[in-house]
């Protein structure tokens, strides 16, 4: 069973004791105004949320959902800090507002490993490795581990990395966050190379560490008591990370139809159904308004609320099963409108993300990405050659190799340096590909 007392340690990378908790200023609300303040969070402004931003100045991109999330993360957050104070801590300095802090802080950081393009960016970094280094041999000198990295490519863990290594990287310990953040911050803990993730397991689907963090990963979650699934790089998750990926789904399925209607994509009929379906029954001052883009932006509001209220029963309903770590699923899906979230999804999947021009716009995006790629890899596997061997690199390559002035003078392992690529390419907006791209093709 985990220990709320050691789940919320004020413990940073590098400091040898704990930050007390104070009234005015606790660790944890510090954790958000580092990550407000790093450069990394300041470019999701500029990264795609679903919506290309060039088709409309009002859709959300990276930074206003993640503003959003953690928003929706305060309120959980503190609804659940309540009861378990109620629960479990009466005698202690935490009060509810401590775990709003904890949460919110990880929800703003929850999209900060994404690359440009959205998902779509991921997806085409990991086809690349698949069909690029992987074929040609080129990741052979690479463990398992190290390999799949790269080809199962991962924002989550990216963004650990960022957190950890990247921002502040004369530091070692990154932004230097708790590890009580840093725990809920990570939806999936456990390292790429795992082979046989628990059936049915939320926390599994996907990996959220790199091998190049995997040492740190496991002192933070020693520090703080996470269970261990067998002898693997495997853990159940913090239970406040269950609030934040509930705080992220909240937002995405009710704002992504809001988006849609406001871009002409969703009937209105079609869109206040849903919202109703959510509500059960219309608000009381529903009807005084005339608008329908006010009507939806009101309907969205109410069902975010009706949502945060539902959604904190349903954390405190299951909070034994969550810390003996037997809980395995998503708190959205207990709702009682979870057959409305499905039909939102497909009506997203038909109407929004299969339209020409999203569609146009991961072509675009995809061909940025692969160009990158191929030249970066190009310049730096040259590279290695040239210092291994003297191989004289094309000409290309060594304008190139300016890009990376940390493997200019010394032989990296190939792993650091396909990590060099995939931080530099993973970590651009979507504007910087962009001009990145018409650099290397010498068309501006």
């Amino acid at each position: 069973m985990m220990d709320w007392n050691k789940l919320l340690s004020t413990k940073r990378y590098g400091q040898d004791f704990l930050e007390p908790i104070s009234d005015s200023r606790s660790p944890f609300h510090k954790d958000q105004d580092r990550i407000v303040f790093s450069s990394a969070f300041r470019r999701l402004q500029d990264k795609t949320q679903v919506h290309s931003m060039a088709e409309s100045d009002y859709v959300r991109t990276r930074l206003t959902h993640s503003m959003e999330v953690a928003s929706v993360g305060r309120s959980l957050g503190a609804n659940a800090g309540q009861v378990i104070i109620d629960r479990h801590m009466k005698n202690t300095d935490f009060s509810a507002a401590e775990f709003g802090h904890i949460v919110s802080a990880a929800c703003l950081a929850h999209d900060i490993g994404n690359p440009p393009f959205g998902h779509f960016g991921e997806e085409t970094i990991r086809h690349w490795f698949k069909t690029g280094p992987l074929a040609k041999g080129y990741l052979n000198n690479l463990t398992e581990t190290q390999k799949q990295d790269f080809l199962k490519f991962e924002g989550n863990a990216q963004g650990f990395r960022i957190l950890t290594r990247l921002q502040n990287w004369r530091n070692d310990g990154g932004l230097r966050l708790t590890y009580a953040t840093l725990g809920t911050f990570m939806k999936y803990p456990r390292v790429s190379s795992i082979a046989n993730p628990l059936a049915r397991d939320q926390a599994a689907k996907k990996f959220g560490v790199m091998q190049s963090e995997a040492e740190f990963f496991r002192e933070i979650a020693a520090e703080i008591g996470l269970i261990r699934r067998g002898h693997e790089d495997y853990w159940c998750r913090h239970p406040l990370t269950y609030l934040v990926e509930a705080a992220d789904d909240i937002c995405y399925l009710v704002v992504d139809i809001e988006d849609g209607f406001k871009l002409g994509r969703l009937e209105f009929t079609e869109t206040e159904e849903l919202m109703l379906e959510i509500l059960g029954t219309p608000p009381a001052r529903y009807g005084e308004l005339e608008d329908k883009s006010e009507k939806i932006s009101y309907l969205r509001a109410k069902c975010i609320g009706h949502l945060i209220g539902e959604i904190s029963e349903i954390f405190a309903d299951h909070e034994n099963q969550i810390l003996s770590g037997t809980y395995k699923g998503d708190l959205l899906h207990h709702s009682r409108s979870a057959s409305v979230f499905e039909q939102i999804e497909e009506l997203c999947r038909n109407s929004i993300f299969n339209h020409r021009e999203r569609v146009e716009a991961e072509l675009r995006g995809s061909e940025i990405i692969t160009c990158l790629l191929d030249a970066f890899y190009t310049a730096n596997h040259e590279w290695e050659a040239y210092l291994k061997e003297k191989a004289a690199p094309a000409p290309r390559s060594q304008v190139i190799m300016n890009l990376f002035p940390e493997n200019r003078n010394t032989l990296k392992g190939r792993y650091n340096w396909l990590l060099d690529i995939t931080d530099f390419v993973s970590g651009m907006t979507d504007s910087f590909a962009v001009k990145q791209f018409k650099d290397l093709k010498g068309l501006r």
